[in-house]
């Protein structure tokens, strides 16, 4: 049978709860500041705020006005899973909304996004799903059966994303992070994220930023003083 339509992959293996639960207590911009691999485009923002998710990426890639896949795959996921979903380009047609919401909450999906647009926000809203997207859309996708990929590398927000990868998401942006990277992530943002709580005492107590930073002397030094 061919596989030229559809593409269905297994279920990716879980990330480790207890690193999920390390990765969970960061925030995307503490590791912005060291790791630049895996950052979603800026674009993709929270539907709605104060929600934060670190989970295993399950993925899913749709063609523009088509969401059958997405409807018969909501079925294989779960809780500890995140659904990452590609557009392939599509900007205006809304494959998200507030039917698919449902359906991701009563299967206890962790959270989702999408490379694209989303619908019904007062539905997301009342279910108090976590979800990423890229605006809100009046425009919404069909049932085409046209075809589609699951558990497939993906682009999401001009990250590459494959099935497997950690996800941490929250008010800033979208994360994804390579299972090879995750330890070395893990340790590097416990230890910049404990800096940062000093230096913010440091600053609450009276230092100025440019002194603490050394920007000060920087720009003094180029100025001979």
């Amino acid at each position: 049978m061919s596989n030229l339509i559809y593409k269905l992959n297994p279920m990716p293996a879980r990330i480790p709860q207890d690193k999920l639960d390390r990765l969970a207590k960061l925030e995307t911009a503490t590791i912005g500041h060291f790791y630049h691999f895996g950052f979603a485009a800026p674009a993709i923002q929270p539907v709605l705020t104060g929600k934060v998710v670190a989970s295993t990426v399950a993925t899913l890639a749709i063609p523009g006005l088509d969401s059958t896949l997405l409807h018969h795959c909501l079925s294989s996921v779960g809780p500890g899973y995140f659904l990452a979903v590609d557009r392939l380009g599509d900007t205006k047609y809304a494959c998200w909304g507030g039917g698919v919401t449902r359906m991701a909450a009563m299967m206890g999906l962790d959270g989702g996004c999408v490379d694209g647009p989303h619908t019904d926000t007062a539905e997301i809203a009342e279910q108090d799903f976590a979800m990423w997207s890229r605006g809100a859309s009046p425009v919404t996708t069909r049932l085409y059966n046209s075809g589609g990929g699951f558990n497939v590398p993906v682009s999401i927000g001009g990250a590459a994303v494959l099935p497997g990868y950690a996800v941490l998401a929250d008010d800033s942006g979208v994360l994804f992070i390579a299972p090879e990277d995750l330890d070395e992530v893990l340790a590097e943002g416990e230890t910049k994220t404990e800096r940062g709580r000093v230096n913010e005492a440091k600053i609450t107590g009276g230092t100025h930023l440019g002194q603490m930073s050394g920007a000060t002397k920087m720009v003094e030094a180029k100025l001979g003083q």
